[in-house]
């Protein structure tokens, strides 16, 4: 009898940290596989072809056209803050997500001198989801549009998924924020209905409404929070 509960004692401990070993390893990988996922929706997002790198070139080119910068909420950059120190606080009415760090709020942001874009993270309500992505400006003029990118929804295929398709994307690209020193961001107008020849509209997603409507509020929330640092360094 001894003998039997040595046994089962034994084999729940091996268990248990196989289990535990096994646990500790997927969460590496996920890890790894997350923060990959980030590096290619961010060099994707400011033009980089990434369909034919492999993983390694990947990281390789984020590290040579990608620089990360934390600002405070009066546009200062600060140094010794970095990303990965950053707690997120998601919204989940709103959908807007928010950035602290020993409970004061900060901004998160990337530079690719490369490419000569400034890349934030962007968020909001759809339709069924919260939509997450990344949206770059002009590095100089702080208002002309580089590029826009959503990797994270749960949107109706055919409908507010179209928010990944590259005819909706590439709309976006040479589009301006500023009129006149007064930030506007982007109208997303009813499907086919933007006048192509303004550069403050695109179209919007036929029959998803509210999905494109989202875009925009998100859209010109997340950039007011960045406008200080934009004036300051224009």
């Amino acid at each position: 009898m001894k003998n039997k509960y040595v046994f089962i004692l034994t084999l729940t401990f091996v268990c248990s940290t196989l289990l535990a070993l096994f646990s500790e390893g997927l969460k590496s990988k996920t890890l790894f596989n997350k923060e990959l996922d980030k590096k290619k929706n961010i060099l994707e997002c400011v033009g980089i072809d990434i369909d034919a790198l492999s993983n390694v070139e990947i990281i390789n080119s984020f590290s040579v056209n990608i620089e990360e910068i934390t600002l405070d909420i009066s546009g200062n950059v600060i140094d010794n803050i970095t990303h990965d120190k950053l707690k997120i606080s998601n919204d989940n009415i709103t959908g807007e997500s928010k950035y602290y760090y020993l409970n004061v709020e900060y901004l998160p942001a990337y530079i690719s001198a490369n490419m000569n874009a400034l890349i934030i993270p962007i968020s909001g309500k759809g339709l069924w989801s919260t939509l997450y992505g990344y949206f770059a400006i002009d590095l100089t003029n702080y208002s002309t549009v580089k590029g826009i990118m959503f990797y994270q929804h749960a949107e109706t295929p055919g409908l507010g998924a179209e928010i990944t398709k590259n005819w909706f994307k590439s709309s976006f690209i040479g589009k301006e924020l500023y009129l006149k020193n007064e930030l506007k961001s982007i109208k997303i107008t009813k499907a086919g209905k933007a006048n192509q020849s303004d550069l403050y509209e695109v179209d919007g997603i036929s029959g998803a409404t509210i999905t494109s409507r989202g875009v925009e509020i998100l859209l010109k929330r997340d950039l007011l929070k960045y406008q200080v640092y934009f004036r300051k360094n224009k």
